[in-house]
């Protein structure tokens, strides 16, 4: 179940990054954020509450803040109530501002988290808007090894045993770079991008049978890991049956859906001697070149068809030639 995302849970992890300061207490209970959304309350302040929505994080830049050094007292409380109307969770103070004395006790006394941070508005903004994008993403947890091959991010997966970590091993050897084995946290960023990364316990361990656990960035050094990749491709290990069709031209792409992004999903049939590793290589190239317009199933069809073509012709000319 996804951890839920609260005022008190942005302060701990954004405290000292974008540093933090408490202007009024937190509430003894979490608050929970609806969404990811930063607004600026400029208009609301000033009394224009319409096509305002609720919930979202306020940040009071130095236009709101000398807007409201404007005010007289009662004004400036009028102005505090409008922000409350708002269901505000939280208000971010940006570029260390002072805050009325009397404008913060109102706040804390409605139990509005009211926090301030050194840095300009808009950078803030932009901060804390990729903090929570992350933190809202869709997650999944699969089962599974993410290697980065070539800069295309492979996602093994298959049964247990099937031989996903000893193939990531191999890729690694040969100069790739380990994400994740066994636990693949994933992550939808936008409409259409999956991120995988380690588990934290986990980070960049191979489980080997008949070897045990092996520490990869010990063994290998820095290059042979990451932290995160875009999941692109998944790479379905299988025993080799003799009886199943498995694609032989690669027309008919399969597809797998995964927090429901599309992504191309490829079976490889395994036996004792294939080499896993090189058909994997083969496989990130092959999807580079068909990033790049160049689709050799597609191309080889096509070849084939215009041959077929020019042979009909040449035999039709043939048949009518008496000469």
């Amino acid at each position: 179940m996804q951890e839920p995302v609260t005022v008190q849970k942005v302060y701990q992890d954004l405290r000292e990054t974008l540093g933090l300061a408490l202007l009024t207490s937190l509430p003894a209970q979490d608050v929970p954020l609806a969404a990811g959304d930063v607004h600026r309350p400029g208009m609301a302040l000033m009394g224009f509450m319409e096509n305002f929505l609720p919930h979202r994080l306020q940040v009071l830049g130095e236009s709101e803040l000398s807007y409201l050094a404007t005010l007289d007292p009662d004004a400036q409380r009028g102005a505090l109530e409008r922000l409350v109307a708002l269901q505000a969770p939280v208000v971010f103070v940006t570029r260390d501002q002072a805050v009325p004395a009397a404008w913060l006790a109102a706040a804390d006394a409605a139990g509005l988290p009211v926090l301030r941070t050194p840095m300009a508005t808009e950078e803030f903004i932009h901060e804390l808007s990729v903090y929570l994008t992350d933190a809202f993403a869709p997650r999944a947890e699969l089962h599974g090894s993410l290697v980065d091959v070539y800069g295309i991010g492979m996602l093994f997966t298959g049964k247990s045993g099937i031989g996903k970590s000893e193939c990531a091993l191999d890729l690694v050897e040969r100069g790739h770079r380990l994400v994740a084995d066994d636990i693949v946290e994933v992550s939808r960023v936008g409409d259409d991008v999956l991120v995988g990364r380690f588990r934290e316990v986990l980070q960049h361990n191979l489980e080997i049978r008949g070897v045990g656990v092996i520490d990869v960035q010990a063994i290998f050094g820095i290059r042979g890991i990451r932290m995160q990749k875009r999941i692109e491709v998944e790479v379905n290990l299988q025993q080799w049956r003799a009886d199943a069709d498995y694609e032989r031209m690669g027309l008919d792409r399969e597809q797998t859906e995964i927090l429901g992004v599309p992504i191309p999903r490829i079976v490889v049939p395994i036996y004792p001697g294939k080499n896993i590793t090189v058909i994997a290589e083969v496989i990130a190239l092959d999807l580079m070149l068909k990033i790049y317009g160049i689709d050799s199933a597609q191309d080889l069809n096509r070849r084939i068809m215009e041959t077929l073509r020019s042979g009909d012709r040449l035999r039709r000319y043939l048949r009518h030639d008496r000469e």
